[in-house]
């Protein structure tokens, strides 16, 4: 049993009633731009926009405040790291 609607049945097999195109991930032009050229961060936005579900699957290309850098840790001490690596 599917929870997807169907159509008739062709030799006993179920058909799915979905458009191809409402998959995630088929729009052609998107990977034209990335093959052309992968670092190009608005190809990658628009690949994750196209990947993801409306309003509920943020796409990772995004992240809030990002400027390329990692996060800081929460709990590093840089000062007690560095007193600690003097003394190895």
């Amino acid at each position: 049993m599917s929870d997807h609607p169907t159509t008739g049945s062709d030799a006993g097999k179920e058909a799915v009633a979905q458009d191809p195109a409402q998959d995630a991930g088929q729009d052609k032009s998107i990977e034209k731009r990335l093959k052309k050229d992968p670092e190009n961060s608005d190809a990658q936005l628009d690949r994750g926009l196209d990947e993801s579900m409306d309003a509920s699957d943020p796409p990772s290309a995004t992240r809030p405040g990002d400027k390329g850098e990692p996060p800081k840790s929460s709990g590093f001490d840089e000062a007690a790291e560095a007193e600690r690596q003097q003394d190895a």
